[in-house]
């Protein structure tokens, strides 16, 4: 595939926030630590302090791997990371069906190509790619269903607990619709075979979302973490303990939160005053404090604070962070220098700056993924045929309607010189009246309004009579949007990897793999 890359910017489709951060707002530099560059990343690295037990991650994840069959390379990058040399580079995300719509895929490739290019650029360390799966995650709606071809394939169960844990016993269904979509091609029946080994042949939703990615990125060493474990939480139980006894994240993000506010940029996610879950299976509630007792909502569940205390020193797995103390808990753990995350993801990160700071734990290189829309053959030909750029396909579909009338229309539909004419001579008009009598002043002006709303109103008539005599083109442009952006949103946020994969095979991953720049700071248009 080729690539071509436009700015973030010209796809209106991101937030204040985020455009702001890609091109260095000052405002926001007390809210991050390095910046998403070269440079950046060379001073996280230098600057790392991990305080992490490397022997004991090795330990959990050869144990979580055990039953998988591996590339050698995802062998080889696990043991890396006892080595105090070894650094890594991660992105997070739900267990979402079948891996859910494609930027999951564009997340994971963006974090392997850095993690490769900070290999070239110091090849005396090492930097191992890792996929955080948020296995802790109870909302299983969210993930539960994946689009293909605008047909909706559900999973249908019932759960309160974590998702991670759920098991895949009643999965069957969702998979046959899924493989009936594939078909019979040879790209289709080896995205099957994937989907129905890890389904069908894992008891619970963690261990088939590992097989499943494993096997599609594992030749590029990327190493799958499950967090929802009792060694992996025994480091973290110092500041469980403190953070739901002192409540500090909460009014620390708070904060941070009104001083974004307040200079405009939108607040992505609300703590609470204990932002942490109870969890056990079938059961993951919030945590409250309630008449000096820390009570577990929606349950008889409830502890003194020296029982919370001791619950925690002895079950920490049973205590999971929400989306406030997530990340604290990820860097606490892995001896990681960047996060790859979308543009809700970067913009939560810098909520939480000054809880990081106050726990003294290292904040990590904030880096936007890759983001990218794959323009196939016959919408760049109908794109080319109409006369428009490939950027071009990013402007709203009455806009674009807009633009092609007057560029192909044989009469004048703009009467803007006429209305500027007319304004001149009511400016002449007012200008005389003035002299005759001061009170014909608003007199003037009034006529002058409905005679420009008239204009106005003529000028509309005049391009939609237009548009009904070039019916075929405008349907042509309403066409290729509705294939570029399905439900009207980019194309990344709906659709599965499934055609991807059908029409081009592991080449799609490779031409990601090939095209994607994460340092580049661009949007990329990807054209078969």
């Amino acid at each position: 595939m080729k690539a071509k890359y436009i700015s973030y910017q010209d796809t209106h489709s991101f937030s204040k926030l985020v455009l702001d951060y890609v091109n260095d707002e000052e405002f926001l530099k007390p809210f991050y630590s390095f910046r998403p560059d070269m440079e950046g990343l060379k001073r996280a690295v230098d600057a790392r302090n991990f305080k992490g037990d490397r022997a004991e991650l090795v330990e959990v994840l050869n144990q979580q791997y055990q039953n998988v069959k591996t590339n050698k390379s995802v062998n080889h990058n696990i043991n890396l990371l006892a080595d105090e040399n070894t650094f890594t580079i991660t992105t997070g995300h739900q267990l979402n069906l079948f891996t859910g719509p494609l930027y999951f895929i564009y997340k994971i490739v963006t974090t392997i190509n850095l993690a490769l290019e900070l290999k070239i650029a110091y090849p005396e360390k090492n930097f191992i790619p890792i996929y955080w799966m948020a296995t802790e995650d109870h909302d299983f709606e969210e993930i539960n269903h994946v689009s293909v071809d605008e047909k909706n394939i559900s999973w249908i169960q019932q759960t309160n607990g974590a998702t991670g844990r759920l098991s895949t016993k009643t999965v069957e269904a969702a998979v046959m619709a899924y493989k009936a979509y594939l078909g019979i091609s040879k790209n289709g029946k080896k995205l099957a075979k994937l989907v129905e080994q890890a389904y069908l042949e894992n008891d619970n939703l963690a261990d088939a979302t590992r097989v499943l990615v494993n096997s599609l990125f594992e030749r590029y060493g990327l190493v799958i973490i499950n967090a929802d474990d009792t060694k992996l939480k025994k480091q973290f139980s110092a500041i469980i303990k403190q953070d739901i006894t002192e409540q500090n994240s909460a009014h620390l993000t708070e904060k941070t939160s009104e001083t974004l506010e307040q200079n405009g940029y939108k607040t992505q996610v609300n703590g609470r005053n204990i932002n942490f879950f109870y969890l056990i299976d079938n059961l993951r509630e919030r945590i409250i404090e309630k008449n000096n007792l820390f009570t577990v909502n929606h349950t008889d569940i409830s502890f003194t604070k020296e029982e919370l205390l001791k619950e925690i020193e002895t079950h920490p797995e049973r205590f999971s962070p929400n989306v406030i103390m997530r990340p604290l808990y990820q860097e606490v753990i892995l001896p990681n220098i960047a996060y790859i995350g979308g543009g809700a993801e970067v913009s939560y990160w810098m909520q939480l700056k000054a809880n990081f700071d106050f726990y003294k734990v290292d904040f990590p290189v904030l880096l936007l993924r890759n983001s990218a829309l794959l323009v196939d053959k016959r919408s760049a030909q109908n794109l080319n045929k109409l006369g428009f750029k490939l950027e071009d396909a990013f402007l709203p579909t009455e806009e674009l309607k807009n633009i092609w009338i007057k560029k192909n229309s044989e009469s004048v539909l703009s009467l803007a010189d006429e209305i500027r004419a007319v304004q001149g001579i009511f400016d002449q008009i007012k200008l005389n009246a003035f002299k005759i009598d001061k009170t014909l002043e608003k007199a003037t002006d009034s006529a002058k309004t409905k005679t420009n709303h008239l204009l106005g109103n003529l000028e509309k008539k005049l391009f939609k009579a237009e548009k009904r005599k070039h019916g075929v083109s405008l349907k042509q442009i309403e066409n290729v949007k509705a294939r570029l952006f399905p439900s009207g949103t980019l194309q990344e946020r709906v659709v599965n990897l499934a055609p991807m994969y059908v029409n081009y095979g592991e080449d799609f991953l490779s031409s990601l793999i090939e095209n994607f720049q994460p340092l580049g700071g661009d949007f990329t248009l990807l054209l078969p």
